[in-house]
């Protein structure tokens, strides 16, 4: 369980407080308008931020000050942050291994996690050699070989085409289901929410609100986020 006990961030005239919690293996968008924060707050949540006030904590234990290595967090971002000069199976590696030792064993757990996103055999081939989708698959199976309890999306499927998009979350929702693991998930396209999220944040207004049904408050959404929805 993920509890953002009394978390305010602020950065110059930014400022966002969240009192909120998110059960284990619940899967969660967060969406809200452009600028409001959404993924500082999963910056912070994931290590990279330090906020000015109150606690993260992850299953009761206080993980505010853990570097992001220690913590329960697999994130992947926008543009999947994959090395162009290393191979697919060594850009997966690296979710394993930071210093690319690997051994047999983790090799073996890469190719695996390959299979499970659809790219059996493509371990030698470079980036630069692979469609967008692809690409998102590598950075995919990187977070799947952490095998993290908490997984963060931050827009990692923006730039793909609505098809291609599409099969991407429903590829994350089929990975997740039965892990276990809870999933955070920022979009700013209410139909990802729809699609693999029954619950959602909503941030707006200096607030990240606790999670709320994901069709009931598309459905009526707030001020705030009607404006934004348009």
């Amino acid at each position: 369980m993920l509890t953002l006990d009394n978390l305010r961030i602020d950065q110059g005239d930014f400022h966002l407080a969240a009192n909120l919690t998110v059960p284990t293996g619940a899967r969660v968008a967060v969406i809200g308008p452009s600028g409001a924060g959404k993924s500082t707050l999963l910056s912070v949540i994931a290590g990279f931020f330090d906020p000015s006030g109150g606690r993260v904590l992850w299953n009761g234990a206080d993980i505010t000050d853990a570097a992001p290595g220690a913590r329960p967090v697999a994130m992947l971002f926008q543009d999947n942050n994959l090395f162009p000069h290393l191979t697919v199976t060594q850009n997966v590696g690296l979710g394993l291994r930071p210093d690319l030792r690997l051994d047999a064993g983790d090799t073996r757990h890469v190719a695996r996690a390959l299979d499970r996103v659809g790219l059996t055999g493509m371990g030698a081939r470079r980036p630069a050699a692979l469609s967008g989708g692809q690409q998102s698959r590598v950075a995919l199976a990187r977070v799947l070989v952490q095998d993290r309890p908490l997984v963060l999306l931050d827009e990692p499927f923006a730039a793909l085409g609505p098809a291609l998009k599409r099969e991407m979350l429903d590829l994350v929702a089929a990975l997740l289901e039965g892990s276990g693991a809870t999933l955070l998930m920022v979009s700013h396209d209410p139909a990802d929410a729809r699609r693999i999220a029954p619950h959602t944040v909503l941030v707006a207004r200096g607030q990240a609100l606790p999670p709320q049904d994901t069709a009931t408050l598309l459905d009526n959404p707030p001020p705030a986020l009607r404006a934004y929805l348009g």
